[in-house]
């Protein structure tokens, strides 16, 4: 496989023998460490980091999925952005905040109208407590508000449990903070975990469990029973439940999303995670949060600050318009993201798929091992570049989602945020696999 060279600046302060031997044991990276314009205690440290193609380009490959459906022509149902508007109340109210007074700086970790939105949005749909003042903390889309979570509440050599197959950003998210993460599978059809494997994960320099419900890329909702499990260990062994929520308001089949917060015991001991993107179709604005216990907010604002300043200020000022939507919003919206899951899921069990029907978020996770046979591909990366040039549609490699990348060597994932038109355009591509 060809070989690439990626360089990279960080303070000093960031990097740490733990980061990186963790790169080079879990990502395969040789690394080489050198300082540029060394002047007193500001130097920074540039780190050129040379491995695998593939190994390097993991955490990119979604994107780079729809460039490649871009340059060749076909149907993108990789990256899970929406083909169609957000709701239009949306809409006028970043035209007029774009023509109001929020042209410069909000408040670091958040515009006070919008973290006052986010605090009633958790005490109307959960139940929870939640002071704008002292638990929110808005962020640049939620994997910026996810890493600045993990700088804040991680020390070197901290271990992190990470639910196995994951949003590809929680693994370099630990390592970027000096920590260690730690896996244990989701296994199919249903992608439950073995509570008695996540109990031995645990060791005396656990910090933290890490998981994402309703899940990519799986579509997995955690059960009340699965989500007790959790608390439980967070509760015997200190530890925080660190949970990525962007797809609460996704979910078929009659479930409902709880969070974990709402547990007894738990609020005080979680940073949950959501956003605008997805429940609102602006995956574009990065418009992210956080709602956490007092003393680990403050850590979350101190990260952020460093890492993005803040989010666009009349961008939160427009989305504080999302939360005051009407019920029928959201029912709308789980209605409509059930009808186009199950149009697709019928075109990919024609189309021979082996597919685990999601209950919530908007992915497909197939398996493709008889067809790497039929066609003499090695693995999903390959499949999905095959499945481009010679059908027009473009996915993502299971193993984009695996720290152990051979769990997901036949395994693919589609995306459905398209109106039916585009749906049944991929669909009816897909049924030439079929014999």
């Amino acid at each position: 496989m060809a070989r690439m060279r990626v360089r990279l600046t960080f303070p000093p302060a960031l990097i740490q023998e733990p980061i990186v031997y963790r790169l080079v044991k879990d990502f395969d990276i040789v690394i080489n460490i050198r300082r540029a314009d060394v002047k007193a205690d500001h130097g920074w440290i540039v780190l050129e980091l040379e491995g695998d193609e593939g190994t390097l380009a993991r955490g990119v490959i979604i994107r780079e999925m729809t460039r490649v459906v871009d340059q060749v022509g076909g149907v993108n149902l990789a990256q899970g952005m929406p083909n169609f508007p957000p709701p239009p109340e949306l809409i006028a109210a970043a035209h007029r905040a774009i023509d109001g007074d929020f042209h410069q700086y909000a408040v670091t970790w958040g515009a006070p109208s919008l973290r006052q939105a986010i605090a009633g949005k958790y005490r109307a749909f959960y139940g929870l407590d939640v002071d704008p003042d002292r638990h929110v903390t808005v962020c640049c889309g939620s994997t910026e508000t996810m890493l600045s979570t993990l700088l804040a509440v991680l020390n070197p050599g901290d271990e992190v449990i990470i639910f196995e197959p994951f949003y590809e950003n929680y693994g370099p998210g630990c390592i970027i903070s000096g920590a260690v993460p730690v896996f244990v599978p989701l296994e199919p059809p249903d992608f439950s975990f073995d509570p008695g494997r996540l109990r031995a994960a645990v060791t005396a320099r656990t910090r933290a469990i890490v998981f994402n419900s309703p899940n990519n890329p799986t579509g997995k909702v955690f059960s009340r029973d699965e989500l007790q499990a959790i608390a439980d260990l967070c509760l015997e062994h200190d530890l925080l439940a660190i949970t990525d929520e962007i797809y609460e308001h996704i979910v078929y089949d009659g479930l409902g999303h709880t969070p974990i917060a709402t547990l007894p015991g738990m609020a005080e001991r979680t940073v949950t995670i959501s956003g605008i993107s997805k429940s609102y179709s602006v995956t574009g604005w990065r418009v992210g949060y956080a709602v956490a216990p007092p003393e680990l907010a403050i850590g979350i604002r101190r990260a952020h600050d460093f890492v993005t300043v803040g989010a666009p200020h009349p961008l939160q000022e427009a989305a504080v318009t999302a939360f005051g939507l009407p019920e029928s919003y959201y029912v709308e919206l789980r209605e409509s993201y059930q009808a186009r899951r199950d149009l697709l899921w019928g075109y990919l069990e024609k189309a021979g798929f082996v597919a685990w029907k999601p209950r919530g978020a908007y992915y497909i996770l197939t398996d493709v091992a008889h067809f790497l046979t039929q066609h003499d591909l090695p693995d999903d990366t390959a499949f999905a570049m095959w499945l481009i040039k010679n059908v027009g549609v473009a996915t993502v490699p299971g193993s984009s989602f695996y720290a152990h990348p051979e769990l997901g060597r036949t395994k693919i994932r589609f995306c459905f945020p398209k109106t039916d038109d585009v749906l049944r355009d991929a669909g009816e591509r897909l049924l030439k696999l079929r014999p």
